[in-house]
């Protein structure tokens, strides 16, 4: 971090400025710097920097942290405060940190005194406190790696994944650039910050604006949109739930009409709710592609087409190659849905392992498989198509669950929904949709199929069960969990009648 954090330093010695939006107020630059240079001072009291756990909350303590990081060249690992204990015993193992930095009663839970077996310091960050282990930091160990994010760990183990200053810049100056955003400008962060995309899009973006960061610390739709309305954001990024939550509770107002872009990604979405949600809230919707291990893939700009905006997932950032293979290993051509690989500037170091990077599983010529289906256009836009792994098998017949969450989404009362199979004695598998209406009024399976007949879906892939929610199941950073959804459908599906 050291080199965004140079920069920062040398903007605020020519005039002070706010750096930080949160719960409590506002946060000038150079009171983050003071408060950056004790904490750095406590972590790491021999002047080299290690490597620093940190619990990311969305507050002004993450941004103080990260420069404490830059000033004294430690690699930064950020850490969720809902994680387990389990889940930091195992990040723990795998990172290894010369230091933890958390509250009193994070601390606690995670057991941290057993973990680091070496001081507990002074506090710091008002209130919080560090936990040094002994020994000599070595960052050397991390390849040139900066940033330790961890996945959600809804699908197993987290894994940490280890981000270069490289990557970290290369995806923030171009997500500035295609979204118009200028020097000072006012940026938000919704999402948890210990998320990889959110601590990069968020804390680094702003970092490198040099303009205010906005957060909020629990996700309140309303609070949030009158925090950006306030101070002017003019972009932030989410995941759709939230862009959805959001259209809905602004009700037409246009409250963010000076924002200039909101760009979302990480989950299923539709182009006609998206469409009703900017609509209400008055600015642009970017559907984007990306990952923890390669941040930041593809965006449309804020001037395309809707269609292209939210209809597709965008272009690859300049310099970042996509392409989608058959089963076959040959390159699909456009139109063609295939395995999504991608190459590029901010493709990461590798996963954390012992406390060292483990190189990621490549290609011969470099390209990272993602995991995704992807289908390419004639224009250079692309289309996720859904996770490789993301299918239905009933009764022998594999069913793709994007398509049928796509087709049901579009029905204008649908709000949110999600695929899941329920199990089946017969067929192995059965179609299950859990879905979040406009209106709370609910919604039966009659009205869910007449409409997927009427835009033309195969009957062989409409669900057999359709239960109203609430609200989908989430992960720690606001993403659908689709392991939480596959659970409640089971709940949901136990006594039900048996389809003929």
């Amino acid at each position: 971090m050291r080199q965004v954090v140079r920069e920062f330093q040398q903007r605020t010695e020519q005039a002070d400025f706010v750096a930080v939006i949160d719960d409590v107020g506002s946060h000038t630059a150079r009171e983050l710097l003071a408060e950056a240079v004790r904490l750095a001072r406590v972590m790491f009291p021999g002047g080299a920097g290690g490597t620093v756990m940190l619990q990311a909350d969305n507050s002004w303590r993450t941004v103080a942290g990260t420069l404490a990081a830059g000033l004294s060249g430690a690699v930064l690992a950020v850490v969720n405060r809902h994680t387990t204990r389990a889940e930091f015993a195992a990040a723990f193992e795998d990172i290894r940190p010369d230091a933890v930095v958390a509250e009193p009663s994070a601390m606690a839970e995670w057991a941290v005194s057993e973990l680091v077996r070496g001081t507990a310091d002074d506090t710091v960050l008002d209130g919080w406190t560090v936990h040094r282990a002994p020994g000599q930091p070595d960052v050397s160990r991390w390849s040139g790696g900066v940033l330790i994010g961890l996945t959600s760990g809804s699908t197993g183990r987290p894994k940490g994944v280890v981000q270069s200053e490289e990557a970290l810049r290369y995806a923030g100056t171009s997500t500035i650039e295609i979204n118009g955003l200028n020097r000072g400008d006012a940026v938000a962060a919704v999402v948890p910050l210990s998320s990889t995309a959110a601590y990069c899009f968020g804390v680094h973006l702003a970092l490198l604006l040099g303009g205010p960061l906005v957060l909020t610390a629990k996700w309140d739709r309303a609070v949030a949109m009158r925090r950006m309305a306030d101070a002017d954001v003019r972009w932030t990024m989410c995941v759709p739930t939230m862009a959805l939550q959001m259209g809905a509770e602004a009700a037409g107002s246009g409250i963010l009409a000076g924002v200039r872009a909101i760009t979302v990604g990480g989950g299923p979405m539709d182009r006609a709710a998206l469409a009703r949600a900017e609509q209400s809230l008055g600015t642009r919707i970017l559907r984007v592609f990306g990952m923890s291990e390669c941040l930041g893939h593809t965006s449309p700009s804020p001037d395309d087409p809707e269609d292209i905006r939210l209809g597709r997932d965008g272009r690859p950032f300049p310099g970042t190659e996509l392409r989608a293979l058959t089963p076959g290993g040959a390159e699909a051509g456009p139109g063609v849905s295939g395995l999504a690989h991608v190459r590029g500037p901010s493709l990461f170091l590798g996963y954390a392992r012992g406390g060292r990077v483990e190189p990621p599983a490549l290609t011969q010529d470099g390209y990272f498989p993602t995991g995704d289906l992807l289908m390419t256009h004639e224009d250079g836009t692309v289309s996720i198509m859904g996770r490789e792994k993301d299918i239905i098998i009933r009764g022998g017949r594999n069913i793709g669950i994007t398509e049928i969450e796509r087709a049901v989404a579009s029905y204008p009362r649908v709000a949110r929904v999600c695929v899941a199979a329920v199990p089946d004695k017969v067929l192995g598998e059965r179609v299950a949709l859990l879905v979040v209406t406009e209106d709370g009024r609910g919604i039966d399976l009659a009205e869910v199929t007449g409409h997927l007949e009427s835009v033309g879906l195969a009957k062989t892939k409409w669900p057999e069960f359709v239960y109203d929610v609430d609200e989908l199941p989430q992960t720690k950073v606001g993403k659908l969990d689709r392991s939480g959804a596959r659970e409640l459908a089971h709940r949901l599906r136990e006594g039900a009648p048996h389809p003929a």
